[in-house]
């Protein structure tokens, strides 16, 4: 654990019972980027006390996905399940202070409470029933906190203002279950003092469990950290966002070929701002991140606006990068022998248009596949290679048989010289050749794509077209 410091601390605190989705993972992004802003400290907290639901897979997954974004954490990730006799002595120091109490209520007797207060036009809460009996511990036993009866209880957020509300408004919540295990709003109040966490920033969903987590704070003597509560992502239609809108969990979007680092300016400019400025890399980023310019308005996902930003830096991207990235998209298609030489030829030709690595392999794997697995389009057949075009397509067949370098400027020769002497025009020949090598209309552009398939390849399929 962290002694508490003058320094910034931040964490993340993600439970492993479903994957790292956007909102997630831009809660991350934030308080990595507070931390590293004010260089303090990052750290990553495993909420795994739900031990039904936790997964040692999507933990792994979730560290893969944070990791793959560039989020980095310090020290070890703490797993709260693993917290729990810390948790416990607080309960009991708060039993001890007469701060908490035991109480014997049934689940269905407090529902049968809350019913009554609902129909009498109350607060649908617990009501005290065992506050003062003074009960001791015993079978199917909770403990509760003694909630201030009177007075408000206010703080201000850092994107919200200030936020108050009525103590009276406040259930006396359960610290501790009928199996001894602490809840939710005691153990994160436990586990944030001992990381010195000093800055909690987190959806908005969360400002009523902020309200009750005040108090504990308070009753343990702690240093309350700062409350920063972000609002919720939605989809286009203002709803909130879900897996209708487009949204996927985090490594799906790496595995659909999007770039890290358009995903992290991606996600820094759903709820942030910097003036009108929309391409933003990390130093960037972390050197200009500051809590003030958090929106207090819910960001919409937009899934072109991503592509777009994804197109920005697949333009910007080395070339020797793509090529990693290109192969381990192929070698997900099944496609695994690909010369690293070809893959550096092939990425220049989509670089300047793709908007996913997805969408690059997909168009280049003709590159790559066996000449017997090229699909032709039967329209492009059927409009493209005519009788007269085929005929063509024979004669430029044994010119580039001829050639001993199939290299662009070669191709570019040979076939403008066919062209000089039959007084032919470009697209009397391109487009043959393209549906012959390629099985469709459109590819980079013909020398480069002749070069890129070589002189094997080129002819093989040039044979299969004329046979069709």
């Amino acid at each position: 654990m962290t002694d508490t410091t003058s320094t910034i601390v931040t964490r993340f605190a993600p439970s492993p019972t479903g994957h790292l989705h956007l909102g997630g993972a831009r809660t991350a992004l934030f308080s990595w980027l507070m931390a590293r802003h004010a260089g303090g400290r990052f750290h990553l907290r495993i909420e795994d006390t739900d031990k039904a639901r936790s997964s040692n897979e999507i933990t792994a997954a979730i560290l893969e996905a944070l990791a793959w974004l560039g989020i980095a954490w310090d020290d070890e990730p703490v797993h709260q399940s693993l917290r729990e006799d810390a948790h416990n002595r607080c309960i009991d120091r708060l039993l001890e202070e007469g701060k908490a109490y035991w109480c014997e209520c049934t689940p269905e007797e407090v529902e049968a409470m809350r019913e009554k207060a609902r129909a009498e036009g109350k607060k649908p809460k617990y009501d005290l029933t065992c506050r003062e009996k003074n009960l001791g511990p015993g079978p199917n036993r909770v403990v509760r906190f003694k909630t201030p009866l009177t007075g408000k209880i206010a703080y201000t957020d850092l994107v919200k203002g200030t936020i108050a509300v009525d103590n009276a408004e406040l259930d006396d919540m359960i610290l501790r279950r009928t199996d001894g295990s602490p809840t939710y709003n005691l153990a994160v109040v436990v586990d944030d003092h001992d990381m010195g966490v000093t800055h909690v920033l987190r959806g908005e969903d969360h400002v009523n469990n902020t309200l009750r987590q005040i108090h504990l704070y308070e009753a343990l003597g702690f240093d309350v950290p700062a409350f920063a509560h972000v609002p919720l992502i939605h989809g286009p239609d203002k709803k909130k966002l879900s897996k209708r809108h487009g949204a996927k969990n985090i490594l799906e979007y790496r595995n659909e070929g999007i770039l890290p680092e358009a995903l992290v300016n991606y996600l820094a400019r759903l709820g942030w701002s910097h003036g009108d400025q929309e391409i933003f890399s990390r130093d960037e980023l972390v050197a200009m991140f500051e809590a003030s310019g958090l929106s207090t308005s819910a960001a919409a996902f937009d899934p072109e606006k991503l592509l777009w930003l994804n197109s920005h830096y697949i333009k910007e991207s080395p070339v020797p990068r793509l090529a990693d990235l290109l192969a381990e998209q192929f070698a997900a298609r099944g496609i695994t022998d690909c010369d690293r030489a070809v893959l550096e030829k092939i990425v220049p030709q989509y670089q300047p248009r793709a908007k996913t690595m997805a969408e690059m392999a997909d168009e280049a794997a003709v590159f790559l596949i066996d000449d017997t697995d090229v699909e032709y389009e039967e329209k492009a057949v059927r409009k493209v290679l005519t009788d007269e075009a085929k005929a063509r397509l024979a004669e430029i067949r044994e010119l580039l048989a001829g050639l001993e370098a199939f290299d662009e400027s070669s191709l570019e020769n040979t076939l403008n010289s066919y062209m000089d002497r039959n007084e032919l025009s470009f697209k009397h020949i391109a487009q043959p050749i393209r549906v012959a090598v390629t099985g469709r209309t459109r590819s980079p552009g013909l020398f480069e794509t002749l070069a890129i398939l070589g002189k094997d390849k080129s002819l093989n399929r040039i044979d299969t077209a004329l046979s069709l």
